[in-house]
């Protein structure tokens, strides 16, 4: 795959804006679900399978990070990019991200005015949207969105936040192997965070997941 821009571990401090925008607060969200933040250096790690995503984090900051190849433990190859910078790392653990977070995330200092641009990056870095036929019932299509996490703390914060500001309920379940939550919201409370989510026709998003909601809104004859 092709690699470009700076060298992994390039120095960014004062060209990644500390000053709230939908942008940053895009960029925090998948800082919080795909990041990493060493505990001993102030270096930031973010890993993911989509290159569309690590290109967006790198719009959002307004710096053309490298982005380089990783093996996982499990044998597969992720896209990570890695920076140092003293001022954003401090910045990060200002707002309550801290290294070795996914057990213990909790909630984090972002502004209500940007808080759907921040969940739609947690949405693109550890949520789902799925669809389908419930074979109950006659033609009844369900659908769902979900955010992933190990940190309970997280997602019962995400829960409260959503409840405050859109008065969506969802429901919280534990995973097969009671490693990590789900925070779900199914149908008309789906479609109220989603609009939300992508109020701005123009806001950066993984489109992959964009798309796959567009297309559940084209068979129910809703838009987003």
């Amino acid at each position: 795959m092709g690699k470009r821009g700076p060298k992994p571990g390039f120095n960014a401090r004062r060209r990644i804006s500390e000053k709230w925008s939908a942008n940053l607060a895009y960029a925090i969200g998948l800082i919080a679900t795909d990041g990493c933040m060493a505990s001993k250096v102030t270096l930031i790690d973010l890993t993911s399978k989509d290159r569309e995503q690590l290109e967006n984090f790198c719009k959002c900051v307004d710096v053309d990070f490298r982005i380089t190849e990783k093996k996982g433990s499990n044998g597969k190859t992720y896209l990570r990019i890695q920076f140092k910078s003293v001022l954003f790392y401090r910045f990060l653990l200002s707002i309550g991200l801290t290294p070795a977070k996914s057990k213990t995330l909790g909630e984090l200092k972002v502004p209500d005015e940007y808080f759907f641009d921040f969940l739609r990056g947690v949405f693109d870095g550890d949520g789902s949207f799925y669809s389908y036929w419930d074979p109950r019932w006659r033609s009844s299509f369900m659908f769902y969105i979900s955010i992933t996490s190990a940190s309970p703390v997280f997602i019962e914060w995400l829960r409260r936040k959503l409840s405050l500001l859109l008065g969506v309920g969802g429901h919280v379940s534990m995973d097969g192997r009671r490693i990590t939550k789900q925070l779900k919201y199914a149908k008309r409370e789906s479609l109220i965070i989603l609009r939300r989510m992508y109020k701005d026709p123009n806001c950066i998003h993984l489109s992959r997941k964009r798309l796959k909601i567009e297309r559940t809104m084209r068979i129910i004859g809703e838009t987003v």
